[in-house]
């Protein structure tokens, strides 16, 4: 499940970076399904970070791969 996260992230990295952000993948818990990221740049001291990581990439992981129940921050 882990290189499946990995691959989704490739994946909205770039419209972070476009704002001057970034996303790391710090670890995935499998058997509760839920992936540890850390927003770096511009999106670790932004006020909406909360919301991206919610809205963009939860909803994008768990729309991808069914098995992620939460995204958190780290």
């Amino acid at each position: 499940m882990k290189e499946e996260v990995r691959k989704v992230i490739e994946t909205i990295r770039p419209m972070l970076q476009a704002d001057g952000g970034d996303i790391e993948l710090v670890d995935v818990d499998e058997a509760a399904g839920i992936v540890k990221v850390r927003l770096c740049g511009a999106c670790g001291t932004c006020p909406m970070a909360q919301m991206t990581l919610k809205m963009g990439v939860e909803r994008k992981l768990r729309q991808e791969i069914p098995q992620v129940k939460q995204v958190v921050a780290v």
